[in-house]
């Protein structure tokens, strides 16, 4: 039940609800993969609560597999049959007695169904009810909401087009650029920027197949192309009792095929009025749709720093360790307890920008060819370790970075009191992560960092398509090298191996029992 007493995620929900007691030790299973379900079992392990992981068949030795208290496996590698399998998640709650289930970023996140679906078993999702989640996850509903509530959107069509012609005859009012997006898109799938009449047909006909093939649903919309935009993003945080704050802004403009790769926080060059601004604005948006939990309020700032609505994440976001570097709050923590009744655990009053922090993400991807995935075994996995730095990620050495998932290894954060004094150490990091075995992409975002536009700035989203190719690295050549990282390789899993049969008989009893398929 949602917490109107309705399952109908049409009708909003009531602003407040009656607290209920919490029992006496929260179980949460974290129903995702990798470095964000490590990142949970951390917040659990800091609160006392139990955790219960799940895993696909590619993921069956993976490090939040053993981290968790129990783990059960939801089937085959690809994500239609394990990740995105709703029934088998909740399924594996029942069956290990999870009162709570966190979806991390990505997979079910976003889906209000499931959401409902929790709710209708007793067990409590860790985000937005579902009538916020559809319809700030509906990037149409979304435009229409924020456009009643006095949000700035940006502008172009509220309502999904009917047809190629009437994107034509909007476009021809707006005046092109202009931009094509799935209604129901994310992670910078279903795009395209036309520039002109001529490309509108091809560009409607791509966007309604990719819409349909990623998100099983064709419907589309257009905006007006914002020029040389910057992409800056605020976190919310907003409880069922009527309270919210936001925790400031995220720069996101590094990106590549609208995927980001760099973020940063404070913004830089962001006027102190535009930064209250925005922050008053996302707080005003997540009001208007009743909103409760983590979510971030995304903006399109053009060159004169006026700002519009482009989409709200209800959910938590891949880049939220710089949030918590430079405010000093523990998001994940704040999300289990407000998804549990417990009010917002600091007031906007409370809350400040210290310093400067940079967030890298490392993927397993090849620069010098055309960016593709690089997966396969990490043989040698060496991050830097530092003052000011943090590690997000979910793998070790001789761990394999499995193919059928997203490609990143993990996300490298770095906090100094200046933003100079952030790039500097994030470089120095950079040059100490040492990855073999596998194509990364550390020189890409060494590259970056270093170009006068990401120095000086402000730069724009399309920073990355000024800077040169990289020449492919020679290959390594020292088989006596190669050989020694295999073998440390072999040793880690070795070690591991040894680690899960030296448990108690009880401890291996009761993790087989919940290994067994669900």
């Amino acid at each position: 039940m949602d917490r109107a007493g309705k399952n109908d995620h049409n009708t909003p929900p009531r602003l407040c609800a009656p607290r209920r007691a919490m029992p006496l030790q929260p179980k949460v299973l974290i129903a995702n993969r990798g470095e964000i379900a490590c990142r949970v079992i951390r917040a659990c392990r800091e609160l006392g609560y139990a955790c219960v992981a799940v895993y696909s068949d590619a993921d069956a030795l993976s490090r939040h597999v053993w981290l968790a208290d129990e783990a059960v496996r939801l089937g085959p590698p690809p994500s239609a049959e394990s990740y995105l399998r709703g029934d088998l998640v909740l399924a594996a709650a029942q069956r290990t007695g999870a009162t709570l289930i966190h979806p991390g970023y990505g997979f079910l996140s976003e889906n209000y169904e499931f959401r409902e679906q929790c709710a209708a078993v007793g067990i409590t999702f860790v985000g937005p009810q579902a009538y916020a989640m559809r319809q700030m996850g509906t990037k149409t509903l979304a435009r229409q909401a924020m456009h009643a509530a006095g949000v700035p959107v940006v502008p172009g069509s509220l309502l999904p087009l009917e047809g190629r012609e009437q994107a034509a005859k909007l476009a021809e009012e707006i005046g092109y650029p202009v931009m094509l997006k799935a209604a129901a898109g994310g992670g910078g799938k279903g795009i395209r920027l036309i520039a002109g009449p001529a490309d509108m047909a091809q560009a409607f006909a791509a966007v309604q197949r990719e819409a349909l093939a990623y998100f099983k649903d064709e419907t589309i919309y257009l905006e007006k192309a914002i020029v040389r935009p910057r992409h800056v993003e605020i976190q919310v945080m907003a409880d069922r009792h009527g309270q919210a704050v936001h925790l400031f802004e995220r720069e996101c403009s590094v990106q590549r095929r609208n995927q980001k790769i760099i973020e940063e926080s404070p913004a830089i060059h962001l006027s102190a009025a535009t930064r209250a601004k925005m922050g008053a604005v996302a707080v005003q948006a997540a009001l208007a749709v009743h909103y409760e939990g983590a979510g971030t309020i995304e903006f399109l700032v053009d060159p004169e720093q006026n700002f519009y609505f482009m989409e709200m994440n209800t959910r938590l976001q891949v880049e939220h360790p710089i949030t918590e570097l430079v405010t000093g709050t523990d998001l994940v923590v704040a999300q289990l307890l407000v998804a549990q009744g417990e009010p917002l655990p600091w007031t906007q009053a409370d809350l400040d920008q210290r310093g400067h922090a940079i967030e890298c993400r490392v993927y397993a991807e090849d620069p010098a060819n055309g960016f593709a995935p690089s997966p396969g075994p990490l043989v040698v996995y060496r991050p830097p370790t530092g003052p000011g730095l943090r590690l997000d990620d979910g793998f070790c050495e001789g761990d394999v970075i499995p193919r059928y998932y997203d490609s990143m290894i993990a996300k490298l954060s770095a906090w100094a009191p200046t933003r100079a004094h952030t790039i500097e150490r994030m470089i120095a990091a950079l040059r100490q992560f040492e990855i073999g075995g596998i194509a990364n992409n550390i020189e890409h975002l060494i590259q970056v960092l270093q170009s006068d536009a990401f120095r000086t700035g402000p730069y724009d989203t399309g920073i990355v398509q000024t800077l040169p190719p990289l020449a492919a690295e020679p290959p390594d050549d020292d088989a006596f090298a190669v050989l020694a990282a295999v073998t440390a390789a072999r040793e880690q899993s070795s070690r591991r191996a040894n680690a899960t049969q030296s448990e108690s008989a009880w401890a291996q009893a009761a993790r087989i029992d919940v290994l067994r398929s669900v």
